[in-house]
Formats: C-alpha cells, sequence, structure tokens
C-alpha cells in the first residue's frame, strides 16, 4: 500500500507504457460542427479542437430562467405531484445512500441496439434480453434542453442533473445569468448554484464520483465546479480557450476547483482519467506524456497535502489492491486524457467501470451518515460522436455491468440507485430487419430504390456517406463487419453531433417512484434530494 500513498504524489519523474488507441478521443467535438465558424483565436487551435466561444454565442436565453429560484419552483411542483399519487404514500422509507449512473450520450435508441447487442454476443436473437437498468420497478423521461440550447451539451445538462438548475450551454455550476466568457460573473458567488454532492457533504454524508472520461470533464465537474466555460479544465485552458479576454488570473480552472475548492476538496473518492490538468508540463506522467498546467502546479501533490492518508492509484493493480478499511480518501487518474474505450483498453492496465464502481462503494460505505457517488460511463458519447455504435453499444454494456455491479453490493432498502443520460444522438434503428439480425450489421431483408442493402444503424450527421461519384449509395458488405466501422450517416459532418430527444430515467430503492413520467432534467437532483433527506428543499424527512 506504501507505495499508492501520498507520498507517491509528488511525480518528479513517472514514466510507464501507454497503451494505443484505435481511435484518436480528443477528436470528439469538433470545433467547426459544435460551434460554427471559428473565431481568430480559434483558427490557431488544432482542427479537433473547440472554439467555445462561439459554441455560447448567440443563442437566446429567456430571462425567467436566468433566477435559480425559476427551476427550484418547477422542482417543487413536479415533487409535489408525485407526492400525491398512491405510490407516494406507500413508500416511507428514507435513501441513506444515492447512486446517480450517467450515460453520457445514451439516447433510448442506445439502450435499444445495446440490449440486442447483449442479446446476441450470447449467441441468442436479442430483441428480447434487457440492461441490468432496464429491470427497475420505476422509468421516466427527461427533458434535456438548457437555457438557452435546444440540443444541450454536457455542461448545462449536468447542472441541471446535478445542481437542479439548467443554465447555458457550456457553463458549469452557475446560473444562465451569466453570459458566456464572463470570468467575473461566474467567480461571482451570487451566481452559484451548488450540487447534490455539496448537499450530501453538509449532511455527513461521503461523496464521490467515478468517470471514464477525465476528473474535469463536463459531466463530473457539474459536482463541484462554477464555471463559464466547461473547456477551462487546466490553467493553460483558460489561455487556449479564453479568446483573448480572459487568463487565469480572471478564472479558476476545474481542476483547481476540485483540489482545493469546496465541494471537490471534500470528495473522498474521485476515479477517471485526466492527470494531465493536474500536473505541471515539466512532469512527465505515468503515461509518458507531459503534464498540461503551465502555472508549475503540482495538484496532485496539493491534494497530498490536504489527504492526510490518501492514496493514489494509476492502473488497475494497484485499485484492486486497495484496502477501504484503511484508507481515508482515493484518487485513481487511468489516462493522462479520457480513459479508453473498453474495447481498446489492456485488461491488465485499465480497470473496468464496475471495478471502479465496487471499489468507489466501498471506500464511501464506511459512513454510517451513508453517502452519494455520482458514476459515468462517458464513452458511451464518445462512441456514437465517431458514429462508431461498436463502442458505444459496448460502452453501454459495461455501463450495465457497472450497474449491475452495484446491485450486488448494496441494500435496496436504504440506497436509491437512479440510472439517466445527460442527452441523445440522432442515431435510428432503421428498416423492417427480422429478429436476430445483427445489429451492427445490414438490413438482410430491404435495399434502398437502387437494391443496395443499407446498414440497420445510421446517424443523422457525421463523416463517412458511403457515396460513388454520382452520389448513388455504394454497396457496404465488404466494410460493415470491419472493427472499426464508421457506421453511415445523411448529413456530412464533422463528427457526430447531439440530439435533442428527452432520455431514460430508470430508479429502484427508496422514494424510486418520484423518478416517473415526463420530468424537468433540472427536477432529478431534487427528487433524489428528498429521498435523501438533503438540501435546503422539500424532504422526506420535513414534510
Amino acid at each position: 500500500m506504501a507505495r499508492f500513498a501520498a507520498a507517491t504524489l509528488l511525480l518528479s519523474v513517472l514514466v510507464t507504457s501507454s497503451w494505443s488507441l484505435s481511435i484518436d478521443l480528443n477528436k470528439v467535438h469538433n470545433q467547426e460542427q459544435l460551434v460554427g465558424s471559428a473565431s481568430e483565436a480559434g483558427k490557431s487551435r488544432l482542427s479537433y479542437d473547440f472554439d467555445a466561444n462561439a459554441l455560447g454565442r448567440n443563442k437566446y436565453t429567456p430571462p425567467e430562467e436566468m433566477n435559480a429560484q425559476f427551476w427550484y419552483d418547477i422542482a417543487d411542483q413536479e415533487l409535489t405531484k408525485r407526492l400525491e399519487l398512491p405510490t407516494g404514500k406507500i413508500d416511507k422509507r428514507k435513501a441513506k445512500n444515492v447512486i446517480m449512473f450517467l450515460g453520457d450520450g445514451m439516447s433510448l435508441t442506445t439502450v435499444a441496439a445495446a440490449r440486442i447487442r447483449k442479446g446476441q454476443l450470447k449467441g441468442n436473437t436479442g430483441e428480447e434480453d434487457s440492461l441490468s437498468f432496464e429491470k427497475f420497478p420505476y422509468s421516466g423521461l427527461s427533458r434535456t434542453y438548457c437555457s438557452n440550447a435546444q440540443v444541450a451539451d454536457s455542461a448545462c445538462t449536468a447542472t441541471a442533473y446535478l445542481c437542479g438548475v439548467k443554465t447555458n450551454i457550456v457553463a458549469l455550476g452557475i446560473t444562465s445569468a451569466v453570459t458566456f466568457n464572463n470570468c467575473s460573473g461566474s467567480e461571482d458567488p451570487a451566481n452559484h448554484v451548488s450540487s447534490i454532492a455539496a448537499w450530501s457533504q453538509a449532511q455527513g454524508k461521503s461523496t464521490g464520483f467515478v468517470t471514464t472520461t477525465t476528473l474535469t470533464h463536463a459531466s463530473p465537474s457539474g459536482s463541484y465546479a462554477h464555471t463559464t466555460n466547461r473547456f477551462f479544465e487546466c490553467d493553460t485552458d483558460i489561455v487556449t480557450y479564453g479568446d483573448g479576454i480572459n487568463d487565469p488570473a480572471t478564472c479558476t480552472d476545474i481542476a483547481t476547483q476540485l483540489i482545493t475548492q469546496e465541494p471537490g476538496k471534500n470528495f473522498d473518492v474521485m476515479l477517471g482519467g485526466g492527470i494531465g490538468k493536474f500536473l505541471p508540463n515539466t512532469i512527465t506522467d505515468p503515461f509518458g506524456k507531459q503534464g498540461e498546467r503551465s502555472d508549475g502546479v503540482n495538484l496532485l501533490s496539493k491534494w497530498q497535502s490536504l489527504h492526510e492518508g490518501g492514496v493514489w492509484a494509476y492502473n488497475r493493480d494497484q485499485l484492486l489492491s486497495v484496502n477501504a478499511s484503511k484508507i481515508k480518501s482515493l484518487i485513481g487518474t487511468f489516462g493522462s486524457s479520457t480513459m479508453n474505450f473498453h474495447l481498446d483498453a489492456d485488461p491488465t492496465q485499465q480497470p473496468t467501470l464496475s471495478e471502479l464502481t465496487t471499489k468507489a462503494i466501498e471506500v464511501l460505505s464506511k459512513n454510517e451518515k451513508g453517502y452519494f457517488v455520482f458514476i459515468e460511463g462517458g464513452l458511451i458519447d464518445y462512441g456514437n460522436h465517431f458514429n462508431n455504435p461498436a463502442r458505444s453499444l459496448d460502452e453501454t454494456n459495461e455501463l450495465s455491468n457497472a450497474v449491475e455491479a452495484a446491485l450486488g453490493v448494496v441494500d435496496l432498502d436504504e440506497t436509491l440507485i437512479v440510472v439517466t443520460s445527460d442527452h441523445a444522438h440522432p442515431l435510428s434503428i432503421s428498416g423492417y430487419p427480422g429478429r436476430g439480425s445483427p445489429i451492427l450489421g445490414l438490413n438482410p431483408h430491404d435495399t434502398d430504390v437502387n437494391g443496395v442493402k443499407y446498414a440497420t444503424l445510421n446517424y443523422a450527421v457525421g463523416t463517412n456517406q458511403y457515396l460513388d461519384e454520382t452520389g448513388e449509395r455504394i454497396d457496404l458488405t465488404e466494410l460493415i463487419d470491419e472493427a472499426d466501422f464508421i457506421h453511415p450517416s445523411y448529413i456530412h459532418g464533422t463528427i457526430g453531433v447531439h440530439a435533442g430527444d428527452d432520455v431514460g430515467v430508470f430508479a429502484i430503492g427508496p422514494q424510486s417512484h418520484l423518478l416517473t413520467g415526463v420530468m424537468q432534467q433540472s427536477s432529478i437532483p431534487h427528487f433524489m434530494a428528498y429521498a435523501s433527506c438533503v438540501g435546503n428543499g422539500k424532504t422526506l424527512c420535513n414534510t
């Protein structure tokens, strides 16, 4: 255990081998596709980087939605309506623990396709199978739009499902009264909104988060960060994405907020990728890459100084060897940037989402007052962005496995489990393929008007239309079975996009009946807070 302890975090020079990627995960969220025309500052960046400024520009925000109370009132109305249902008068159980699972970009079509894929990998027709959370007794739909966005990103949605307030696209933990790239506005506590993680900490509960992306990525950051720009993950990013009007002196980067500010510094467990955001660019990380910080600050060493007895792990063996009963806090960084797709990862080096989930619960369960933990399958979104359902469906099944793992170690009489998504992707299951048709293959029972078979799974926007020189579709028979096959899309884009569909909500445990019907995404944390008696709103303990 000593070799993983806090002293290791000094990280003077650590170099180990890194596994290779068959797909470049840095290319998700292409600049032009996400944000429109690049600004002058953006034109100098790599072609696959963001021009975050354009993403937040020229979008209307209804004035009434700029006040957090607007969303609190809606949540109270939706909660009251559900409490009046007969089911609400039966379940009097308090949720000592709350586990929130998020499948980033996990549209309902992705869920259905993953279910079929799961069954077909067993040698069955597939359609009759189910993911673990589809067996939960209660389900509903979440409305994913944000204050100025018909189709949301992962930042404004994280603010909704973790803080209970909808905000502008790209923003985290602040109201939509703050205009984009307004650092003074985002630094003002009057514009901050707190998360269910903070509410849980105030009640003495343990808290943590798990992600397959980075610790500073948009989804987990919703639990602790307050920023006008989700891309300000470290100080260097503020210069890169600040468009010349912001710098680290006027904005606190997300990694710094996590390590030095509340509620981030109080997390008991933090597991994911993205070690580069915490290390200076003079240090080589365990995966052979330089840190990304320009300020010379080693935030992992800072974490060490704040968490006596804390343990750091950066590979699977280290994580699995952690004795949860003997440690106070745990941080895991399993990649320089995001973790690898499960299909591409070295299983001897990278832990699975199930293993991350189990270890997090082991550490958090020591608190007699209970815990709140956020667990994200973040690479479902990446697979869909790449129009590569082989990976997005595998990542969805990994999330299902993690839920199954959690079900095996918790008491459902005192643990509320909620599974949902932040936003959809425009993936379709189309045509009339017969039962058992390979979900990743060509529809064997239909053709286009030219007699050419087409894929069962297609995207609205993406890189590959598979057209010949006359604009007609080509035969994909010899291509579609390739491991890295990019599925067809209708509109030619630099990369796949998000969609504005409602997403599913699945719940089991105390007060899980609240997570039914159609709800605002921003009501979800208020429902969980009611069940676990945290926060300043209506709860099971004060009604």
